[in-house]
């Protein structure tokens, strides 16, 4: 039997997870080969801040070693980006000059850190965030014990924050915003971060708008527009991504913000897919790793012949944010809403959970997450918390007693 042939474009975390899934659904059907732009095979993303405080090394970081991929018969193509994609005659042309015939496409593209175009940001010490060659640029100006900014308040930027300080460097995150994290915490969350962040020794500047980079022959300091400079021999731009496209979009696949995709995760191109950060579903995009799961999960079920559907995702962060646990998820702001609220002031503890119509709409865990999951399944499913609403804030375990 003829295999169909199998094109992965992109090896990180969302390409991964499909070839995972898709070997497991009957990969011996398939001939399948993985293009990636990165030197480095498929790596976690998430703990890129811990390799660059010096936590973890890089072998810790990377997923699946070469044996996995030789030991499936897998093709890995490393350090050779596709260049061209002619879906009519099915090919696709490397950097490298050579190319690979497919019959079926997927992207796993990913996204591109922005980079704002403030005058001084093409100096010498300006980096961004994103892949393990920009953590050993960071990590040799962090040992070296230089003045560092962050600009962006969001994850990214506290990770990169974070570290940089174990890493050597004295920080300051600047953040435009009047509080962290916005679009994943409250206010009375933010502030908690922000003193977690201070204790740490970071300063944090918010409310801050950048003006420029100044510097001779190098960065040398940030200025914001209200006259303030801040000494930055090192300054990382960590202000969110950008779904990468370029690659569909020349090859005549319809793109919007991400790569259109229907609910089979296909483009508008037969036997094209697009997975992860790069996917654009029902008009939303998707920067987590969960959805890119779940984008894998459905693509490789498609592919492989079986019935699925993707109807979008309820969001969820549930992470530890340079060390104190921070788990959000629906409508946390909780407008109109219902509003349980509960701080242990010496634990650093709190917990905010949104009600609307006697369901559980949104939630913020600060401190403690547990029972992080089931709080983001009270809302998926929309079951009603009457029976036990007066224990919500104290966990399944009261709940369920209840």
């Amino acid at each position: 039997m003829t295999k169909m042939r199998l094109l992965v474009i992109g090896n990180g975390m969302a390409g991964l997870k499909f070839i995972e899934e898709i070997s497991a659904l009957g990969g011996d059907a398939f001939e399948i080969t993985v293009a990636g732009e990165e030197p480095d095979i498929a790596y976690n993303r998430v703990l890129l801040s811990p390799l660059l405080a010096g936590e973890i090394s890089v072998q810790d970081v990377r997923m699946k070693p070469l044996e996995w991929y030789s030991a499936r018969g897998i093709r890995l193509i490393t350090g050779d980006a596709v260049a061209a994609l002619d879906t009519a005659a099915r090919t696709a042309a490397l950097a490298s000059g050579r190319t690979v015939a497919f019959d079926i496409c997927v992207f796993a593209t990913g996204s591109n850190p922005i980079r704002l175009p403030l005058p001084g940001a093409d100096l010498p010490g300006v980096e961004v965030f994103r892949t393990t060659q920009d953590i050993a640029r960071l990590v040799a100006a962090a040992q070296r014990g230089e003045d560092a900014v962050v600009i962006g308040g969001g994850l990214l930027g506290i990770e990169a924050a974070y570290g940089l300080k174990r890493a050597g460097a004295r920080v300051t995150l600047v953040h435009v915003m009047d509080r962290l994290m916005e679009r994943q915490l409250d206010r009375e969350g933010a502030g908690i971060l922000r003193a977690a962040l201070e204790a740490k020794g970071i300063t944090v500047v918010l409310s801050a708008d950048t003006a420029c980079i100044a510097g001779n022959a190098m960065a040398e300091k940030l200025l914001l527009k209200d006259g303030t400079e801040i000494p930055a021999h090192l300054v990382v731009m960590a202000v969110g991504v950008r779904p990468r496209i370029d690659l569909a979009a020349a090859s005549g696949i319809t793109c919007k913000r991400g790569i259109a995709v229907d609910d089979r995760m296909e483009t508008s191109v037969q036997n094209v897919f697009a997975i992860g950060e790069c996917a654009e579903h029902r008009g939303a995009v998707y920067g987590l790793v969960e959805p890119a799961y779940e984008h894998a999960r459905i693509a490789a079920n498609v592919i492989a012949g079986r019935t699925a559907s993707y109807e979008g995702s309820v969001l969820a962060t549930n992470l530890k944010v340079s060390g104190l646990p921070v788990f959000s998820t629906g409508d946390f702001e909780g407008a109109g809403c219902e509003i349980i609220a509960w701080r242990d002031a010496v634990s650093s503890s709190y917990r905010k959970f949104a009600i609307r119509d006697g369901k559980l709409a949104g939630a913020v865990l600060v401190g403690d997450t547990t029972d992080a999951l089931w709080y983001r399944d009270l809302i998926r499913s929309g079951q009603s918390i009457a029976p036990f609403r007066q224990f919500l804030a104290f966990g399944r375990a009261y709940a369920e007693a209840a």
